[in-house]
């Protein structure tokens, strides 16, 4: 995929920039101020320059028509001046039995006004869905023999080379680490139970919160978008707030996830305890303690005290008398 961008006015950011995607590998870049097409660890390819070649083809043909495109709209929708973004989203793919599959493009200005087209090899279709501007037979067969001819064989071939020299990264599958976390909430007294998987690869997983089976309402999860890790994998968080309430009704809440990397489906049970019930038993188990242990320590102490008083007796009394009666029996 390529994200492409042509912006109107005065910003920071190049006039116009792309950066190529490889899945969730970006693997190209080009702007306006460099014109020049930066790889990312590819220089020591042998198709190095002339990917570099149809690169630059490719990026300066959609600059130009991005700019001419985004004045035509601006002009026409009556725009005012100051910043206006035009953004395309364009690319290709490569379907299970590496048969090249369909090249689309999506195209926004100022974030509405979507144009899509839609080029098949296989049937030698071309569409455009939501077409922005009319397009007479001669443009539509030019566009149709730009996509066939150039775009869509270019597409085709760089995903082609760098699948072949990324799959060890992009085609690899990695288990998610799962981790449930229970929180008590002071100001309700109810509870917010947590699901988060993380490092796991490639990006898109199915994590699923259930109540007795169910699964439960988008609108009462938090949470559920994927964000990236530092190391190339991602992760995602899922979190319910359980009311007092619904404590007390004792439901069975679990967590369930689907990924690429498992053979079978993760199915874990959170262990969820009334936060009241669990006040109370903690104070039960704290009387039964001091009901059980305070007599022992008190026996305990009573005993020393005896025994400290029974080692005085010895020491003072019938130590002293056995001297006396030794001194006695020698006199005699």
């Amino acid at each position: 995929m390529a994200f492409a961008t042509y912006i109107i006015g005065q910003t920071p950011f190049p006039e116009f920039s792309a950066v190529v995607m490889l899945d969730d590998l970006q693997i190209m870049y080009y702007d306006s101020i460099t014109r020049q097409a930066v790889h990312r660890s590819y220089d020591d390819s042998k198709h190095y320059d002339e990917e570099k070649s149809d690169a630059g083809v490719i990026f300066r043909d959609m600059y130009n028509d991005m700019k001419g495109r985004a004045f035509y709209l601006k002009e026409h929708l009556n725009h005012t001046d100051g910043v206006h973004v035009h953004q395309r989203l364009a690319g290709c793919e490569l379907l299970n039995d590496d048969k090249p599959g369909p090249l689309q493009t999506w195209d926004a200005f100022d974030q509405k006004n979507k144009e899509e087209f839609i080029f098949n090899e296989e049937k030698n279709n071309f569409q455009i869905e939501l077409p922005w501007i009319m397009w007479d037979n001669l443009q539509f067969a030019h566009m149709k023999f730009l996509y066939k001819t150039v775009y869509h064989p270019v597409c085709i071939k760089v995903l082609q080379s760098y699948l072949q020299m990324k799959k060890n990264n992009v085609m690899r599958k990695v288990k998610p680490r799962v981790r449930l976390m229970k929180k008590t909430l002071t100001d309700s007294q109810g509870l917010q139970i947590s699901c988060l998987a993380t490092g796991f690869y490639p990006r898109h997983i199915n994590l699923t919160l259930f109540r007795d089976g169910q699964p439960v309402d988008d609108d009462q999860i938090t949470g559920g978008e994927i964000l990236p890790n530092g190391d190339g994998t991602y992760q995602m968080r899922k979190s319910l707030v359980i009311s007092e309430e619904e404590l007390r009704e004792e439901h069975k809440y679990n967590c369930t996830i689907k990924h690429l990397s498992l053979d079978n489906k993760l199915d874990i049970t959170f262990d969820v305890a009334d936060p009241g019930s669990f006040s109370q038993s903690v104070v039960f188990s704290v009387l039964v303690f001091m009901c059980v242990v305070v007599p022992i320590i008190t026996a305990l102490i009573i005993w020393r005290k005896r025994q400290a008083a029974g080692d005085l007796i010895r020491q003072r009394v019938i130590i002293p008398l056995l001297h006396l009666l030794c001194k006695m029996k020698h006199k005699k």
